[in-house]
């Protein structure tokens, strides 16, 4: 018969390796599970970087033949796994794709207005890019200004066994646009703001805007009459 002491001895022992090999097992099934999330975040990571240079071939060129970059910088961004949930899909690699366009981001800044029209048409001339969708908020801005051309294309990845559709999000804007969203963006977060007091910052914000398309505007202008001068 085993005393109490030894008892205790034995669950002080056994209990930490039980405990180990319960939670070994439980992040191994967590892990299993995860993988396909994580080889489809992988994929949108490449559809990514073949979006990017995409633009950066166009920039390049058109620096060669014109003498000027129209694209001032690239940002990209792959939504979070978070970010993925909060939007109440199921967490799964189907529901995902079927569901979710915006998961890879390409936002291109480009100089002027009309820079925004010509990439947009360079990058949907290629062969391999299919349109899905186009939302254009420069000729139709949001109700609180925001101003961009959004384009969902669809780019085919070439992976070690197999070629791979992946949808993108590309949005293209202007300096100025790209200056107001950002700070838009980061005000919207602010909190504890009496009702009346936010409502005179919205307007504000719209007031901004505008000021920032005539400004997109003017700079186009003055950029036109400078290339008709070098012209002549």
């Amino acid at each position: 018969m085993i005393g109490d002491r030894e008892i205790m001895i034995k669950e002080k022992v056994v209990s930490p390796f039980v405990k180990t090999l319960v939670n070994s097992n439980a992040l191994d099934k967590i892990e299993d599970n995860m993988m396909p999330l994580k080889r489809l975040m992988a994929y949108y990571r490449c559809a990514i970087m073949e979006v990017e240079t995409k633009f950066n071939v166009l920039n390049e060129e058109f620096s060669l033949e014109y003498d000027r970059n129209p694209i001032e910088t690239i940002k990209t961004r792959l939504k979070s796994t978070e970010s993925i949930v909060r939007r109440n899909f199921p967490l799964t690699v189907d529901s995902i794709e079927a569901n979710l366009n915006d998961i890879a981001g390409v936002r291109v800044v480009c100089s002027f207005l009309e820079d925004i029209y010509l990439l947009a048409d360079c990058l949907l001339q290629q062969d391999d890019v299919k349109l899905i969708q186009v939302k254009d908020y420069i000729k139709n801005p949001k109700p609180n200004g925001y101003r961009s051309l959004h384009l969902i294309i669809e780019i085919p990845i070439f992976l070690k066994d197999e070629k791979k559709d992946m949808r993108v999000e590309v949005q293209l804007r202007t300096i100025a646009m790209d200056f107001w969203a950002s700070l838009d963006h980061k005000l919207s977060y602010k909190k504890d703001i009496p009702e009346e007091e936010a409502k005179l910052l919205r307007q504000e914000l719209l007031e901004c805007a505008q000021i920032s398309a005539d400004l997109d505007v003017r700079m186009g202008e003055i950029k036109n009459r400078i290339v008709n001068k070098e012209n002549t």
